[in-house]
């Protein structure tokens, strides 16, 4: 592992929630966690938060302090090591909203779902750091309308930063994927944008996605043990100036 070579110098990376469940983040398909004690329905859509506004904010606010708890584990460690190190071009999408990239000293993170520490106002679009709790009826300190809500995408709405990602799939050497299901368009097509680009397509996850028969070269087990592996790999290639 990998057979990644130097020559290919822009790496675009795709994370899900598999990266951040050994930092005690679950995913929406883990028995017993937050997710679990909610029908999606009802906290992950717009129709949702026009029923019960409260019962969203509840769910937000107790994502929120757990991701503000929670800490970056080697995986995202390993992938600040590789933006830092690579001669080429990393650029890291996520479809995490719990900010342990930044935590682990990356930057520019692009994230396509939203962030758990951003607010939104609904009215205007006006984005805000989000208190550690938000209310129903908070106010946005741009022009006092009172529609605050998560910065996050819910099921229904359109990622953020499509463009951006599909530009970047298009230049693509190598295209890897770290713990995401393969279940959710439209990052379950990625694999299908950076192929066309010509580019190597990896899988790192704790075991094979929906969309596995699609990449070239599949690595499974826990991602810090998987990523820091494959970071490692490539950077013994990298050789000095």
């Amino acid at each position: 592992m990998p057979q990644t070579e130097q020559s290919a110098d822009k790496i675009v990376i795709l994370t899900g929630a598999g990266i951040s469940a050994e930092s005690g983040l679950g995913t929406f398909r883990d028995a017993g966690g937050l997710w679990a004690q909610h029908r999606i329905e009802d906290v992950a859509t717009p129709e949702g938060f026009a029923r019960n506004p409260a019962l969203v904010h509840q769910f937000y606010n107790a994502r929120r302090i757990q991701a503000a708890e929670a800490k970056p584990n080697p995986a995202h460690n390993a992938l600040r090591r590789l933006t830092e190190n690579w001669p080429g071009e990393v650029v890291l999408v996520s479809q995490n909203v719990d900010g342990l990239h930044e935590a682990a000293g990356c930057t520019d993170v692009i994230h396509m779902h939203g962030q758990l520490d951003q607010a939104l106002c609904a009215t205007c679009g006006h984005r805000w750091v989000a208190p550690m709790e938000m209310q129903v009826g908070a106010t946005c300190p741009q022009y006092a309308h009172p529609t605050a809500r998560p910065d996050i995408v819910w099921f229904g709405e359109m990622p953020y930063h499509m463009e951006e990602i599909y530009s970047h799939l298009a230049q693509a050497d190598v295209f890897t994927a770290i713990g995401t299901s393969g279940q959710i368009y439209p990052a379950a097509g990625f694999v299908d944008e950076a192929q066309v680009a010509g580019a190597l397509t990896v899988e790192l996850n704790l075991e094979p996605s929906a969309v596995v028969s699609r990449l070239e070269e599949t690595y499974f087990g826990p991602a810090s043990k998987t990523v820091s592996t494959w970071v490692d790999a490539l950077l013994r290639e990298v050789k000095p100036a």
